[in-house]
């Protein structure tokens, strides 16, 4: 490997994103906007996309992520910012269309090919995607930063918003939790190769399900797990519909070898931030459920709230789609508001 990306940013992936009480700050002013009434999801909610409805039944989803690298080689780089973003569609039910690319290279530190391996990276997922990668823009910048501008249709029907989960609903993952950790223990050099593997194999696992339970109306609200981390997105799912969410901490899958590197304290510095924005929102929790809990996701999988009676649907259609039998198990449920937004079961 000629250049090791993730030795000129000062962030990783995900673990990039400003922390959730600090971007409150910043977003506060922006709220109050001139009123749109075609315009059914955006910044007056923490969803994962804007929709429009274009007046036919239909509605056009538009959503952005970039970041800088949490992985060392660059076709890499471009495969998990591509599946990053191309998920937030697939988070709102709907199907992406077409890509367009954010490109922050530093061209007096690395070579101008290596950006291009990147893009080859994300060519290749937007084609597993079905979508073309049809443009996109660059600028000499001093960190490597790449990302996508990802643009979807959903039935308006079909929209899966973050903030519409009803009480009573169980809650699903898709993807284990861990590569915050991994990808920490990486840039610290005491990362197994098959760890890193597997970790850079869930993060450009697309979330191509997610268009699919956009069809049924059981699936009550979804969200992407991404730089919060669980707890904080599940904040956001359970908060934005008046709910508290309860998580059966033992059911939370997370990567395989995790633990060696919770042991010899590979956490990265977002963990401790996300807490600090939101733990007080969650009941007392342990070290392991802190860590866990607040790792930073970089191309999450799919927090799914449903319908008690749509679980063994669910599980089938998790099947069809080679979700990992690990991921059958329900992490949670929706229930009345409680003096908590989270509380963790962790018996």
């Amino acid at each position: 490997m000629s250049v090791k990306l993730t030795s000129y940013s000062h962030g990783a992936g995900c673990g990039c994103k400003i922390a959730p009480a600090v971007l409150d700050t910043i977003l506060s002013n922006t709220r109050d906007t001139l009123h749109f009434p075609s315009l059914l999801v955006g910044n007056h909610s923490n969803d994962d996309a804007a929709v429009m409805d274009l007046g036919n039944g239909t509605a056009m989803i538009s959503t952005t992520d970039f970041f800088m690298p949490i992985v060392d080689d660059a076709f890499d780089f471009g495969r998990i910012a591509a599946t990053n973003a191309i998920s937030d569609v697939y988070a709102m039910g709907g199907k992406p269309l077409m890509a367009i690319a954010i490109l922050g290279w530093p061209i007096d530190k690395i070579a101008p090919e290596e950006a291009g391996r990147v893009l080859d990276g994300a060519k290749q997922v937007c084609e597993e995607a079905g979508i073309p990668l049809a443009g996109g823009h660059s600028i000499d910048s001093p960190e490597p930063i790449f990302g996508l501008a990802v643009s979807g249709i959903v039935n308006v029907a079909n929209i899966k918003k973050n903030n519409s989960a009803k009480e009573g609903d169980l809650l699903f993952i898709t993807k284990p939790i861990g590569v915050g950790t991994i990808s920490t223990a990486a840039k610290k050099g005491i990362a197994t190769e098959k760890d890193i593997a597997a970790a850079i194999a869930s993060m450009t696992t697309l979330n191509k399900i997610g268009e699919t339970l956009g069809n049924y109306d059981e699936v009550h609200a979804m969200t992407d797990i991404t730089g919060f981390g669980l707890f904080g997105h599940l904040i956001e799912m359970a908060e934005g519909s008046g709910l508290t969410a309860t998580i059966e901490f033992k059911n939370v899958n997370v990567l395989d070898g995790l633990r060696p590197y919770l042991d010899q304290y590979a956490i990265p510095a977002i963990t401790y931030r996300n807490w600090n924005s939101y733990g007080e929102k969650i009941n007392e929790v342990g070290v392991d459920a802190l860590h866990i809990g607040c790792d930073p996701q970089t191309s999450g999988g799919l927090l799914i709230s449903i319908q008690p009676e749509f679980e063994t649907k669910l599980l089938e259609i998790f099947r069809q789609f080679n979700i990992s039998p690990d991921q059958f198990k329900c992490v949670g449920q929706m229930i009345a508001k409680g003096e908590k937004v989270v509380v963790v079961k962790e018996d």
